[in-house]
């Protein structure tokens, strides 16, 4: 049985190209870039190449790319620097719906360290409200960080805007791209972000390696303290194999862009118009209209999400629940109980993200799959009693 994989903002398949590249550093030029013979500063040459090409793929300065080993590192890091390099300021803002990354570590800074933090709400469709934010910032804000796309819903957020703001009140601005790049155009010159976080395995490399952007003369302090690898900014032997993978896989994203947002927006709309048409009790969730082209969360109301996954599981389909029953847990993700997704639809929730490896005859296949798996799906759910219960709506 072939899995048809729409599952891609979990982890995306390692583009043969970019296989390619960084198989000879295994075996072949495997040295240390660090080391002072030629063997290892061959490899150091294509590191350089791929530090290029990631800054080509944010218009930045090479300089001002970090390697790290994951977005959560990267956005762990960024964090610590801010709050490091400005000791006397104690606030964090950022958003309800930011990926774990962010949030836990937020929830470790305000448990174990004192440190105050905001969190900006949002509405029905995943919005941000930009009064709430501006009225967030204070005299002691370290650091603002915000994601650019979201991973359950796609919601793409002002960015350029916040970060404007976030300069004017003169607080650093970090951004988690984890999600947007590669497949929404951005310019690190036109947008006055100060950090971004990006990860590998997200855009057609492997898992293991990520970076992460800071403007050139912002004050930085380094999470992980050791050798002199990344001028001093992250210690640790580098990950060469999967640096030049990322170098490779950011300039195939740059150059794919137009195919994320015409084929695989035309075939994630397909999809999606599809299973509203012929599913009764079907709910979009997100911004219909802001969103990244790939990216599609559906709740299939009075049924479980972990039921849903299991028989799509059968067929071969791949696809993620948006609610965190597949962790022992029975609350809804934490982005959906933001919104304020009626809790029989939150529990049934289906996040389906393509790629531009997927095709027309499995976004059939998918169509002509699922009415009847949902049918016979909702004849055994417990959920279906409440089907006319009268306020079943998740509270913030």
């Amino acid at each position: 049985m072939k899995n048809i994989y729409m599952d891609n903002n979990a982890t995306t398949q390692v583009d043969p190209a970019v296989f390619d590249e960084m198989k000879p550093y295994f075996t072949e030029l495997y040295g240390n870039p660090s080391s002072m013979h030629r063997f290892g500063g061959q490899v150091g040459v294509q590191m350089k190449e791929a530090r290029q090409r990631v800054a080509d793929t944010l218009n930045c300065e090479p300089d001002e790319i970090i390697f790290t080993s994951c977005g959560s590192e990267s956005d762990n890091t960024a964090i610590r620097s801010a709050l490091n390099a400005q000791p006397k300021k104690r606030h964090i803002v950022t958003t309800r719906v930011e990926h774990p990354a962010i949030l836990s570590f937020c929830k470790f800074l305000e448990k174990k360290e004192g440190y105050e933090v905001t969190y900006l709400s949002t509405d029905t469709s995943g919005r941000l409200d930009m009064e709430e934010y501006k009225n967030a910032i204070r005299e002691d804000t370290a650091i603002i960080s915000i994601m650019w796309a979201n991973n359950e819903t796609g919601n793409i957020y002002p960015i350029h805007e916040m970060a404007k703001i976030a300069k004017e009140r003169n607080v650093i601005f970090h951004t988690d791209a984890v999600q947007a790049v590669g497949k929404i155009a951005i310019d690190l010159k036109e947008t006055p972000i100060d950090m971004l976080s990006l990860s590998g395995h997200k855009l057609h490399a492997p898992k293991g390696v990520g970076a992460l952007y800071v403007r050139k003369r912002l004050p930085f302090r380094p999470f992980l303290i050791g050798g002199h690898q990344e001028r001093s900014r992250r210690a640790g032997t580098e990950n060469t194999t999967g640096i030049i993978a990322l170098g490779k896989a950011c300039q195939l994203a740059h150059d794919n862009m137009e195919i994320e947002n015409t084929e695989v927006k035309a075939l994630r709309d397909k999809l999606e118009n599809g299973l509203l048409a012929t599913i009764p009790d079907a709910i979009l969730n997100g911004d219909k209209d802001n969103r990244l082209p790939n990216t599609s969360n559906i709740s299939f109301g009075y049924v479980e999400g972990e039921a849903i996954l299991l028989m799509m599981d059968q067929l071969g389909i791949c696809a993620s629940s948006g609610s965190a029953c597949t962790s022992g847990s029975l609350e809804p993700s934490h982005v959906l109980r933001s919104m304020d997704v009626p809790f029989t639809f939150a529990h049934g929730s289906i996040r389906f993200s393509l790629s531009r490896y997927n095709t027309e005859e499995e976004v059939d296949f998918v169509l002509e799959s699922m009415p009847k798996l949902i049918e016979n799906l909702r004849k055994l759910s417990p959920f279906s009693a409440e089907k006319e219960a009268p306020d079943c709506a998740v509270k913030k």
